[in-house]
């Protein structure tokens, strides 16, 4: 199964991340087959959303969200259960130094 692990930051705080903990883990998530895809993301002042209303697409500046706290990175790991994707979220969060939301896809979806 595949899973989520975003990473919460309240922006203008400084990150309390030891130097290199993120890419020895990326590194340990790729050794142990269990990493899809990950990445950090630029300050939420650099977002556009982008809005569908009766037919018309608006965009406008800034995060779809008006908060301090916002997503700052992800990963997407796969693992055998919920069990295996929190051990890889207790890393990520001392590596990070900053909390990690750890959300299952819906294989359902048929994707």
């Amino acid at each position: 199964m595949q899973y989520l692990l975003n990473v919460h930051i309240v922006e203008g705080e400084p990150a309390q991340s030891p130097e290199g903990a993120v890419e020895r883990v990326n590194s340990e998530m790729r050794a142990a087959g269990a990493w899809v895809f990950g990445g950090g993301l630029l300050p939420s002042e650099s977002a556009t959303v982008v809005r569908a209303d009766g037919g018309t697409v608006s965009t406008t500046d800034g995060p779809y969200a008006e908060t301090k706290e916002q997503i700052g990175g992800f990963w997407v790991i796969r693992c055998a259960d919920l069990d295996e994707a929190l051990a890889w979220a207790g890393k990520c969060t001392r590596a990070c130094g900053v909390p990690i939301e750890v959300r299952p896809f819906d294989d359902e979806s048929g994707e």
